[in-house]
């Protein structure tokens, strides 16, 4: 069974617009996220999944920075793309959380149609 939700994406390069798209997560995306090849964060109401695949490790600062105003506690820096998804009551993905949308609006002084 496959699902889409709209997800907040935050590249790693710099040049590359954050930006929002649907994505498509069916049981090979889970799987792939299970074998570590995705590290996950999660916040009160927001997961993010970080590519952890070898080559693709440079530092995100922008992801870092908002996942710190959105409140998260971090030991370390974030690295790889960020897709942030929203997470529902029974720790299931929805669409990413309107709030995270306007604080990613407010701290990358850019507009996100969603």
């Amino acid at each position: 069974m496959m699902t889409s939700h709209n997800a907040l994406i935050i590249p790693t390069r710099l040049t590359q617009p954050v930006h929002i798209r649907p994505v498509d997560l069916d049981e090979t995306a889970f799987q792939k996220i299970a074998s570590g090849g995705i590290g996950l964060l999660t916040g009160t109401d927001w997961h993010v999944y970080l590519d952890n695949a070898p080559g693709t490790l440079a530092a995100n600062p922008r992801a870092e920075v908002l996942i710190r105003e959105a409140g998260a506690d971090l030991d370390g820096t974030i690295q790889g793309t960020a897709l942030f998804l929203g997470r529902t009551r029974l720790d299931g993905e929805c669409d990413a959380p309107r709030h995270l949308i306007r604080l990613a609006e407010q701290l990358f002084d850019l507009p996100l149609a969603a």
